[in-house]
């Protein structure tokens, strides 16, 4: 954990880790970076991403983890985007607005609840003839045969994990959808950043835990990538790009894995 400081008068940021400091211009990548990081630390403490809406439905996702999962769809054009977990559905309402925009896919959700408010709302909005939705849990055998039974053999296939995301869970899922996933197409761990966020000051106690420093998705996907030669975590990179910053203001660190063969 470091401590930073940040003189906007001077333009300055200095970071102090492990017993040395590192200065830098505010203008400059290296700033921005740690800058970042203790926003997405702040913004997660304050439900940041629980104030956005995607075509009438709460997408609890940061907007830039939105916007570059677009880049990827886009370049992919999966027919089949499977999503584990729904909550209210703007996730899903999200990736079906893509596929209607492209012309092409569907989307296929997995929750083990959904709420029938939320089913209701899904149920009745313009862009559910392209969602189907499967209630149970995403790592039984019979939901899993479920949303496989539902993708043909020649398909492109684009997975999200984004429901339980305690490191046992996310390895089962990891381990049961990875199969689907196509060459060059990835498999994402949603939420890495809980690692990141183990043993932070809680200013609201139900937003960190002690042993997200191990139990975090970010954790699941270092450990199937280390054990699965096929698959590895790479960062899709960007589309366009001007700038001299080359990483992503994340949610999902590591989280992005790919299916190499």
């Amino acid at each position: 954990m470091q401590k930073i400081e940040i003189d906007l008068q001077q333009g300055r940021v200095r970071a102090v880790a492990d017993g040395e400091t590192h200065d830098h211009e505010i203008g400059s990548p290296e700033a921005f970076q740690i800058i970042s990081q203790a926003w997405l630390q702040s913004g997660w403490q304050n439900k940041h991403v629980y104030t956005f809406s995607w075509m009438g439905r709460p997408v609890i996702q940061l907007p830039e983890d939105l916007l570059r999962t677009q880049e990827v769809i886009y370049r992919l054009q999966p027919d089949v985007i499977v999503e584990t977990g729904i909550a209210h559905g703007g996730s899903l309402t999200f990736f079906a607005s893509l596929c209607k925009a492209m012309g092409k896919g569907r989307v296929l959700g997995v929750d083990i609840e959904i709420r029938p408010p939320n089913r209701a709302a899904l149920e009745s909005h313009e862009l559910f003839e392209f969602l189907q939705l499967i209630e149970g849990d995403s790592i039984s055998p019979k939901i899993v045969e479920q949303v496989a039974s539902q993708i043909g053999p020649d398909e492109t296939v684009f997975v999200m994990l984004d429901g339980n995301h305690t490191q046992a869970h996310v390895r089962a899922e990891l381990e049961l959808y990875s199969p689907l996933v196509s060459i060059g197409s990835y498999i994402v761990a949603a939420d890495g950043i809980m690692q990141n966020l183990a043993g932070l000051q809680r200013y609201q106690d139900d937003r960190t835990n002690d042993d997200w420093q191990w139990n975090n998705p970010q954790s699941a996907a270092r450990e199937f990538v280390a054990e699965n030669p096929d698959f590895i975590i790479e960062s899709p990179k960007f589309d366009f790009n001007e700038s001299p910053i080359t990483e992503p203001i994340t949610y999902c660190p590591d989280g992005w894995i790919k299916r190499i063969r």
